[in-house]
């Protein structure tokens, strides 16, 4: 959530150099993209550039996502092809609309992230059956014919039409090919210059200056006038039919968007330069569901959000939302002024852009990933039902050997009994289950009393029959003078269950200082600490000792300094998911920064500050204040008196925020819209932006700024919510981060 006191007026409007160059970068590969879809679908080629404006003027402003570019895409080609030819052009505008709204629905009811669920398998499989399809009807484009309506026939067809060969098509398309392989190859610093160029682009101009040039005669791009354009009309057709229209593109849409959205993410996350706030996925639906309305009723093809803009956006330096939208505005300016130019482009140069994006979709990563997580049978079933019956029932065949495949191997569990050197050992290969508790205890049972015994489990699941089973048996045989000890597949030891003093308590709940039924007779203190120390030898040290081992001989290389309270309630690594070595943690009462050279001022802070920035190289300080701030309490019920013990001698530092607060030219900060709950509160939100003020007069934090090598984060945790809060540089408000709350066990 962002919070902003802003202390000078805000520029409504702003555009950077880096989002210009991106977006002139993003449009000139949207723009024969645009074209060479809406020729692979059958619609009216100006449908593809309404549909490329749209998705970067409606979806770029409203979408959840910034940097994801929306429009045509190749994901949906299939789907609008048969849908036209089923229903006509108007009605498939109409059913567009209704996608749309489907897509708000389906919002507003804030289950974007349930379509994550989806197995990549049977995206990467839906992806490279739709990419097949793709290629094999362009293909007759290429060779100067014209694609059927299916593949079957397309492949039926193919010989016949490499018999009827069109040899100024074909060179054409040739030559197209040839410029979008060696494009991004040519080496040197001519190289380096002409790959400003997309190869998009480049292959499409090459094509058609060649065959302007030359006075060929061949199909070309033909854009009707505007007053032409034919719009969304009335839906006509059998009302089940058009549900399941609708249904489709919905769910084939929005899960290639989302996907494209969590793919940007990764990709800005990995790039330098400045951050980018992380993609919300129902707002992003949302901002699909409208362009879609919009596409569809301006008689445009349906809209995703398309990977490969999406990633050249990235690639270009994009920095905001403004990229996409400008990416808009240029197909729209193309669109009415550069009719003259598209109408020379030849329709066989858009089939070889078009049939080469259809082969890229059946990408080789994606086949080695699926390979390697044992998901081929899903990923081949779902590429050739995609293929060969639709792409509804692609991902519905994709889904049931999906199921299939998850309940076999559930099933199918190994389990063998050996004895070497003494040492009786069980192994258990596969998910351990209900179903394989009569063959794990036979197994059990053949181990002698008395025994030394091993029991390796290789598996990542074990439900609470199995688990009951091996621990009863585990009592059992140890009740009966042998050793039982449960290891993995490598010889690690599997932690015991807890005591039955702590029988309820669940891995977390050490945050919790173990608040749960204790017995009457409770330990000491000391003795917890004792207790907690040695649980810690002998579950978590095994699994990070080799990590604390090479930080060891490296030393730390923390990539933030985190300031924050000393307040025993907040867990620095728990709340922001980090590990040894991550944060630089300064911890003091109130989370406060003195200012350099104040009298009682504490060095201690600053040396952190000088030792984390010119030392340690820190990219970025994060100041941190929390709900219920005892300091923050103390600063407004403080007498005006002097109280000189060392605590309220410390507070000094803070009275800049009430002063903050209190003063007429700054606004108050607010949470995710809503006014803070109290004072106490205000002045904890107050506290963290007087904080980075502070931060901001330390000599080394100053340097850092300007030379850009440093930046300042504010944060907020409410301690009730278990809910993080980032301050935002322009919006006034404290926004919401990964709002994944702590779960009671």
């Amino acid at each position: 959530m962002s919070a902003c006191v802003p202390t000078r007026p805000r520029k409504r409007f702003r555009i950077s150099g880096a989002d210009l160059s991106a977006s002139i970068a993003v449009f000139l590969i949207a723009l024969p993209l645009s074209l060479g879809i809406a020729l692979a679908t059958g619609a009216p080629l100006q449908a593809g550039l309404v549909a490329a404006a749209v998705g970067g003027l409606v979806a770029g402003r409203f979408g959840g996502a910034p940097l994801q570019v929306s429009g045509p895409a190749a994901g949906l080609t299939v789907i609008t092809a048969d849908l036209i030819q089923h229903y006509g052009w108007r009605t498939t505008c109409a059913l567009t609309v209704l996608a749309g709204l489907a897509q708000l629905a389906l919002a507003f009811l804030r289950v974007a992230r349930s379509a994550l669920a989806v197995s990549p398998a049977i995206v990467h499989g839906m992806l490279a059956g739709i990419g097949v399809t793709i290629a094999v009807a362009q293909l007759h484009i290429v060779l100067g014919g014209n694609p059927h309506s299916s593949v079957t026939d397309n492949l039926r067809e193919l010989p016949a039409q490499l018999a009827d060969l069109h040899p100024v098509a074909l060179s054409m398309s040739a030559l197209t090919l040839l410029v979008l392989l060696a494009w991004p190859r040519i080496p040197g610093r001519v190289g380096r210059a002409v790959r400003k160029v997309p190869a998009p682009l480049a292959a499409v101009a090459a094509a058609t200056a060649v065959a302007a040039a030359a006075g060929l005669r061949l199909p070309r791009v033909e854009l009707p006038s505007w007053q032409s354009h034919a719009l969304a009309g009335l839906p006509e057709g059998p009302v089940l039919g058009l549900i399941a229209a609708v249904l489709t593109i919905t769910l084939v849409g929005s899960v290639e968007s989302l996907l494209s959205a969590v793919a940007v993410d990764k990709l800005a996350t990995a790039r330098k330069g400045p951050p980018v706030p992380r993609a919300n996925l129902d707002k992003e639906l949302r901002g699909q569901g409208a362009a879609n309305i919009v596409s569809g009723a301006l008689g445009g093809l349906p809209i995703t959000g398309v990977a490969v803009r999406s990633a050249a956006n990235v690639r270009a330096g994009g920095v905001s939302r403004n990229s996409t939208m400008l990416h808009g505005l240029w197909i729209v300016v193309a669109a009415l002024l550069l009719v003259p130019v598209l109408d020379l482009i030849p329709l066989a140069a858009l089939a070889a852009l078009v049939m080469a994006v259809g082969v890229q979709m059946v990408s080789l990563t994606h086949i080695r990933t699926v390979t390697r997580h044992r998901e081929v049978l899903v990923y081949t079933a779902t590429t050739l039902a995609v293929v060969f019956l639709g792409v509804l029932e692609g991902v519905a065949i994709g889904v049931a050997v999906a199921v299939a495949v998850a309940l076999h191997r559930l099933a199918r569990t190994r389990i063998t009994y050996t004895e070497r050197n003494g040492i009786h050992q069980v192994r258990v290969r596969g998910q351990l289950t209900f179903l394989a508790v009569p063959r794990l205890s036979r197994s059990l049972h053949l181990v002698p009393q008395g025994s030394d015994a091993v029991v390796e489990l290789d598996g990542s699941f074990m439900d609470h029959a199995a688990y009951e089973t091996l621990q009863d048996w585990q009592a059992a045989h140890t009740a009966r003078g042998g050793t039982a000890e449960l290891t993995g597949r490598s010889g690690a030891r599997i932690a015991e269950p807890a005591s039955g003093s702590h029988t309820c308590c669940r891995p977390w709940t050490p945050w919790r200082n173990h608040r749960c039924d204790r017995p009457a007779e409770a330990p000491q203190r000391g003795h917890q600490l004792a207790s907690g120390i040695g649980a810690f030898q002998r579950d978590t040290a095994p699994l990070v000792r080799r990590e604390l081992a090479r930080l060891a001989i490296e030393g730390q290389r923390p990539s933030q300094l985190f300031l924050t309270c000393a307040d025993s309630r907040l867990v620095t690594s728990m709340i922001t998911s980090s590990g040894p070595g991550d944060l630089f943690v300064v911890r003091n009462v109130g989370n406060l920064v003195p200012l350099p050279g104040q009298e009682s001022g504490d060095d201690s802070v600053a040396a952190a500050i000088e030792y984390a920035v010119d030392v340690l190289k820190v990219e970025s300080i994060t100041v941190c204040g929390h709900s219920g701030c005892g300091a923050m309490q103390a600063l407004l019920n403080s007498p005006s008196g002097v109280d000189q013990t060392p605590l309220r001698r410390w507070l000094r530092h803070g009275v800049p925020s009430l002063e903050r607060m209190a003063s007429h030219n700054h606004s108050w900060a607010r949470i995710a819209g809503r006014a803070p709950a109290d004072a106490v509160e205000q002045l904890c939100l107050t506290n963290v932006v007087q904080q980075l003020e502070h931060l901001r007069s330390h000599p080394a934090v100053t340097y850092g700024l300007a030379q850009g090598t440093l930046q300042l984060h504010g944060m907020y945790f409410h301690v009730g919510e278990a809910q993080a809060y980032l301050l935002a540089d322009c919006d006034r408000l404290f926004d919401r981060v990964a709002p994944t709350a702590l779960e009671r066990a």
